[in-house]
């Protein structure tokens, strides 16, 4: 299994780089798909080759991913040099990284429900198997904070080792699956 390379932001100007969509959606597959064209990527990710180029590089000048080696020379593969991101919400949200830290994670929820959106449009074309393993719930919870932070690092530790990007082997059968967690507290509960 490739070593685990999760990164701290809290670089105001990072975190703006990636609130763009495409570079979430780049880099997502770098990481999930390894070494990657910008025109096998683009396509992908729903984009044009020039325009994925140009925000590869800028993931690149913030250190996220990097050219790779091709076998023959001529394609230019990028590749993830990391596995995932942690990001400081409790930042100081009057502050550009405390600004821009709730900006990436609005767009990161509004990306993750449009892609559960497109999955239960496309159910039915599902096998039987996937539809048997695919699962929409929602849970509310009576919990302390430490209860909510302590169940959520539970829950990340048991996703961990299924991570596409940390993860060599890949089963037969296998595919790439979203789990979206969000946990926060509601407003309607005392």
């Amino acid at each position: 299994m490739p070593e685990e390379a999760r990164v701290f932001l809290d670089d105001p100007d990072a975190l703006a780089a990636l609130t763009h969509p495409m570079r979430t959606r780049l880099l997502t597959h770098l990481m999930a798909e390894g070494p990657t064209t910008a025109s096998q990527a683009a396509r992908a990710v729903g984009d044009t080759p020039s325009n994925s180029s140009y925000h590869l590089r800028i993931l690149a000048k913030f250190g996220w991913v990097r050219p790779d080696t091709s076998a023959d020379g001529r394609e230019r593969p990028w590749r993830a040099l990391v596995t995932g991101f942690t990001i400081d919400l409790c930042a100081d949200p009057e502050s550009p990284a405390g600004r821009n830290a709730l900006a990436l994670t609005a767009m990161t929820v509004q990306q993750s429900q449009q892609e559960v959106r497109e999955a239960l449009a496309d159910f039915r074309s599902l096998g039987p198997d996937w539809q048997r393993a695919s699962s929409y719930g929602s849970y509310t919870l009576r919990v302390t904070p430490d209860e909510l932070a302590g169940l959520t690092e539970q829950i990340d530790a048991l996703l961990r080792p299924y991570l596409a990007a940390t993860r060599e082997e890949r089963p037969k059968g296998s595919a790439l699956a979203g789990v979206a967690l969000q946990a926060y507290p509601r407003k309607d509960g005392s």
